[in-house]
Order: structure tokens, then sequence, then C-alpha cells
């Protein structure tokens, strides 16, 4: 899974890009750099959430779901921030949650 790393790169997705929003998550949503770039995804939790374990059982619980809804998507950089709910909802409730947010957004699966 190609993940966003540099700080430049994240600053562009969170400025240019669309936000969608869902009581367990929020995306951020922004075309690729180059035509034909394969996607790439970030997992964000805030230190508001909690103490570092409950932050990282959020991320865990975010990648699970990306995983499951074939993430990343070519063509798109997407920003997936835990909210509140995150850390008590289960993994099949991310991913219907994830596929809702997809849908909204107009980004398609893609078949593997």
């Amino acid at each position: 899974m190609r993940t966003i790393k540099s700080h430049q790169d994240f600053e562009r997705v969170f400025h240019q890009g669309r936000s969608f929003k869902h009581p367990l998550m929020r995306m951020i949503v922004c075309d690729a750099l180059s035509e034909g770039d394969s996607g790439r995804v970030a997992f964000v939790a805030a230190k508001r959430l909690g103490c570092a374990v409950v932050r990282n059982r959020s991320k865990r619980v975010l990648r699970e779901a990306a995983r499951a809804c074939a993430f990343p998507r070519d063509g798109f950089d997407v920003i997936l921030f835990a909210t509140h709910k995150t850390k008590t909802s289960s993994p099949d409730e991310m991913q219907a949650a994830l596929r809702s947010l997809c849908r909204r957004a107009g980004i398609h699966e893609q078949t593997r």
C-alpha cells in the first residue's frame, strides 16, 4: 500500500482536496499529481482522540478497512481521519463507512 509521506504532499491533498464526512471517519480526496499515477493513502489520528494506544488502534482499523476496500485507488490521493467513534467501531462498520464515502466521492472500486 503506497502512503503519503512528505509534508508537502500531505498539505497539497489537504488544501486542494474535497472533504467527505461520516460519523466513523472523515476523508479528503485529491487527484494524483500526474495522470495515470497510482494512488496513495494516509491515515491520521489526532492526539485529541486519546493516548497512543487508542490512536494506533484507530489507525489499524482504518488501514484494515482501506485494504478491504482495495485502497489506494489509481489516480487519487486520499487522507483518512479517525473520529471519536472510530475507536469503538468494528472493522465491518468501518468498511461500510468507507464504501459509503467512496460512493459519495465518486471513487469507484477497482477489480484486482
